[in-house]
């Protein structure tokens, strides 16, 4: 296999709960742990509610940071509170098709078939930065960010660069 060059990036991290802030967010922190473990940036952690309308507005905001990767957690359910894959996804240009499904297959060896009703996804959105979008289960995180975003973001940040 060749070996992986290792390239930095900036990183935010979109918090979408209801009843998470800051302090209480545990996903946005752990996230948070493995981008910088592993030396990218994180330049914003924000926390916004289940609210189509406020998820946007933030991703606005954020996008004035120019941040090349942009990690949510929260709302990638079935409820019909989880609005994020609705309202993230029709922003998708280009779409990661493999990391929804590698990550429900990997959830599903850890939960079961309540794999099945995760969205989790991944893609390169209209304003040119990589969503991940993945459940608030602090697990899920763990999961996302251990098997498959820490070890090919450096990979994922190459590829667009040619």
């Amino acid at each position: 296999m060749e070996q992986k060059t290792f390239i930095a990036t900036t990183c935010c991290i979109l918090t979408i709960s209801d009843t998470r802030n800051l302090e209480t967010d545990t996903s946005g922190k752990l996230i948070q742990t493995y981008l910088e473990t592993a030396g990218h940036q994180v330049i914003s952690r924000t926390v916004v509610p289940d609210n189509p309308e406020l998820i946007s507005q933030e991703i606005d905001k954020l996008s004035e940071f120019k941040p090349f990767c942009l990690i949510t957690n929260g709302g990638t359910g079935i409820a019909k509170r989880d609005v994020t894959y609705e309202t993230l996804f029709s922003t998708i240009h280009q779409e990661i098709p493999g990391f929804g499904e590698i990550f429900r297959m990997l959830s599903y060896e850890e939960v079961g078939s309540r794999a099945m009703v995760s969205r989790a996804f991944a893609g390169f959105s209209e304003n040119g930065f990589l969503v991940f979008a993945l459940p608030g289960s602090t697990n899920a995180c763990r999961l996302a960010m251990e098997k498959l975003i820490i070890p090919e973001l450096p990979h994922l940040i190459a590829e667009r660069q040619k």
